[in-house]
This record gives C-alpha cells, sequence and structure tokens, in this order.
C-alpha cells in the first residue's frame, strides 16, 4: 500500500484548498492508485473509474505497455526540443499519419494546443489558398460546443462560466446552432467566400453528451465542399475508439480536412496532441511560423505509438461499441423517477437526472461513489459515464448494479 495511505484523504483536500488554485470543484475523493478501470483512494477503498480522465485513460489506468514504452525511453533521452531531429519523431509520423490516412501531422501536447494548431492552419490556409482577405478570415463554430481553455477557445464557447470577464476576445468566430444543417447553409451562403473553416465536435462531449441526428455530420461536411471550407473535426474526447469506432466521425463515413487528437493519444500517460492534414493544408505553415518545445518530443513518440497499437490490438472500439449498448439498455430498463433521459455513442454516455432539492445530479454522484462508482455532473443535471474501454462485461455489470444502487437511495 502507497505510503499515502498514513494521510487522510482530507488532508490531501486541505492542501489543494490552501494552496492550489480554486479552478476546479472536485469530487471529494483522492486517488492514490490505478489499474485497469480500477483506482483506489489513499484509505485503499477501490471504486470503478466512469470518467477516465475525460476519455484520456481509454486504454486503462497504467497499461502496461504504453507504461513501458514510457520507461523504456526516459532512460535513453526524454527531450531535445525541436531545434535538432531525434531518433523517435519520424518513425511516429510514420506510424500515425499511416494509422489514420493523412498526408502529415503536426505534434502538439493538450487537446487545447491541438484546436489552436487546427485554427492557425485553417486561417494560414485561407489566407494563402482561398485568397481571405488576411482581416476577414471567419471560423465558424458551434453552441455548446467546448474545445478548451485558451482565450481564442473560449471566445467560440457560449459558456458563461468560460467565456465571461476574459475580455477582450478574439474576434473572427461566428457561432451557430450544434446540429442544425439549414443554419449551417445559410451562414455559407452569406460568408462562404470568407470562412475557412467549419470546427466541430462529432459528438459534444462536455456539453453533455450531445449526439447529433443521424446524416449530420456528412451533411455538414457537403455543405464545406461546396462552399471550399475547411471541416475540422474535435475529436479530442471521441476519438480513438472511445465512440465504437476509430474515429467518430468514422460512423458517417466522414474524412475530415484537419483532425485534432489528444487525451487518449498518449492513453492519459503524458499529455499528446496532433493535428493531422494533407500536404495542401499543413504545408502553408513553414519553418518558424508555429511550434512547441515539447511537441512531438521523444516520450510523445513512443508513448502514442503504444498507446495507438493498444487500441488495434484489444480491439478497443469494438469493445466500446458493444458494451455501449449494454449499458444504455441496462440503465433504459431502469425506471428510477431520478432519471429523465439516457443518451450516448459507444462508451460515451451520459444520463440526464430531474433535478430536486437535495436529489441534483451532484448529489447522486456523491452516492456513486460511496458505493464505489466515479462519475462527475456536467452543465447541472448532466452525469457523464466514460469508463475505460479496457472494462470487461463483468465488471461494467458489476458497476451498473452499484450505480443502480446509488439511485435508488434517492426513491
Amino acid at each position: 500500500m502507497s505510503n499515502n495511505a498514513k494521510r487522510t484523504s482530507q488532508e490531501f483536500i486541505e492542501l489543494e484548498a490552501k494552496y492550489g488554485a480554486h479552478n476546479y470543484h472536485p469530487l471529494p475523493v483522492v486517488i492514490d492508485r490505478g489499474e485497469g478501470p480500477l483506482v483506489w483512494d489513499v484509505e485503499g477503498k477501490q471504486y470503478y473509474d466512469f470518467l477516465s480522465a475525460y476519455s484520456a485513460v481509454n486504454q486503462g489506468h497504467c497499461h502496461p505497455k504504453i507504461v513501458n514504452a514510457l520507461i523504456e525511453q526516459a532512460k535513453k533521452l526524454t527531450l531535445t526540443s525541436r531545434a535538432f531531429y531525434n531518433s523517435t519523431l519520424g518513425d511516429y509520423e510514420k506510424f500515425i499519419t499511416e494509422y489514420f490516412g493523412y498526408d502529415k501531422v503536426l505534434p502538439m501536447n493538450t487537446g487545447a494546443e491541438g484546436d489552436e494548431t487546427a485554427l492557425k492552419l485553417a486561417r494560414r490556409w485561407g489566407v494563402v489558398k482561398k485568397g481571405i482577405p488576411n482581416d476577414d478570415v471567419k471560423i465558424i463554430c458551434c453552441e455548446g460546443n467546448f474545445h478548451g481553455r485558451t482565450i481564442t477557445i473560449v471566445t467560440m464557447s457560449s459558456d458563461p462560466d468560460s467565456y465571461a470577464n476574459f475580455g477582450p476576445l478574439t474576434p473572427g468566430f461566428i457561432r451557430i446552432p450544434y446540429n442544425d444543417t439549414e443554419a449551417l447553409a445559410k451562414v455559407l451562403e452569406e460568408h462562404g467566400k470568407t470562412t475557412a473553416a467549419f470546427l466541430v465536435e462529432p459528438i459534444q462531449g462536455e456539453a453533455g453528451v450531445f449526439v447529433p441526428d443521424e446524416g449530420y455530420l456528412k451533411k455538414s461536411y457537403e455543405l464545406c465542399k461546396k462552399h471550399n471550407v475547411l471541416f475540422i473535426a474535435d475529436e479530442v474526447q471521441t476519438g480513438i475508439a472511445r465512440t465504437g469506432k476509430l474515429l467518430a466521425c468514422d460512423h458517417e463515413g466522414v474524412r475530415p480536412d484537419i483532425l485534432i487528437l489528444g487525451k487518449a493519444l498518449s492513453g492519459g500517460v503524458i499529455p499528446v496532441s496532433c493535428c493531422l492534414a494533407d500536404d495542401d493544408i499543413m504545408l502553408t505553415i513553414k519553418p518558424g511560423e508555429h511550434g512547441s518545445t515539447f511537441g512531438g518530443f521523444p516520450l510523445a513518440g513512443k508513448v502514442a505509438v503504444a498507446a495507438l497499437e493498444v487500441v488495434k490490438e484489444e480491439k478497443l472500439a469494438e469493445r466500446a461499441e458493444y458494451l455501449g449498448k449494454i449499458f444504455r439498455d441496462e440503465m433504459n430498463a431502469f425506471h428510477s423517477p431520478m432519471i429523465e433521459l439516457v443518451r450516448g455513442k459507444g462508451l460515451l454516455n451520459a444520463v440526464v437526472i430531474r433535478n430536486q432539492p437535495g436529489k441534483t445530479a451532484w448529489d447522486v454522484c456523491v452516492e456513486m461513489k460511496e458505493c464505489g462508482v466515479l462519475a462527475k455532473p456536467t452543465h447541472g443535471n448532466i452525469i457523464r459515464f466514460a469508463p475505460p474501454l479496457v472494462i470487461t462485461e463483468a465488471q461494467l455489470r458489476d458497476a451498473i448494479g452499484l450505480i443502480k444502487k446509488a439511485f435508488k437511495k434517492f426513491e
């Protein structure tokens, strides 16, 4: 058992409250160890992790193949910066571009950096390829989006908690309703000549796992092609097997012009993200015009290759598709007065709660913690359920039983 077991959860919570910024409101549990779909707190209590670090640990906590790749490379070389070539980056770039079917990759670290990179690529392409005047370039985004926390990205947000009192914000964005191709068509008819790209999440995760109507992505892609506008898919959370396909866009056979990946790209071991695109887009950025000290560093390449190999070797997309149906079927058949709606795709699911005094989504999550399942509310009355994709059917059914037990406490 970890030495941390000698210290209580409350001690760690108080330390964070005293010395850390108050920019999060965590569930009152202090995680000390993880393996597969399971985590343990500092007192040694076991839980099923149904958040997966917002889908960063699709391959499970501390997957041995991914951790070993990290350890072996860390013994040899950790960082060079991109001022020099290194002996891992080229192999990683070849592997990932062939894996997803693109000409080029631009490696970064976090999901937000991936989105920022995609925005820069789109704006640059819009100016030098499409011929849009530099100060007139527009990007279309969606209401309810969550692409990260930078100033430019929160400009796109429709959530006041994200953008309020952080001004001045970044110009050049048009926000339209999600899952509304008529709205997209109207904006493109009016602004298509000065629009470089449409940025969209195939499923809006942070907004509460909103799954768009079938055909939405395909129709949106076709509208973009009609107006010579890039289709950018933010698959930071939905990508890498989470929704039952390698990419959520694969459900409709859509190949984004720019694909943004992160989170599970490293299996949750270190921050790794990237943008994938073909030469016509990617090569509009020249040496010195974009980069990152840690983007594509030696550890990242080795870890990402191992993480992506695990996805295919363990058939995680197929597992997510199969287990996700079980979760939704079980929760839909569970007639709790607290549950208004169950929705999702693969193992990215949400339960919408009928909030009442003392019976909120937060209260349910606290009770689930007591029962041995960790999840987190989003937007007040929605609980997102996204366990690591390595969870077995027996473990999933056991966790569902614990979730139902928690709900029954509120009847």
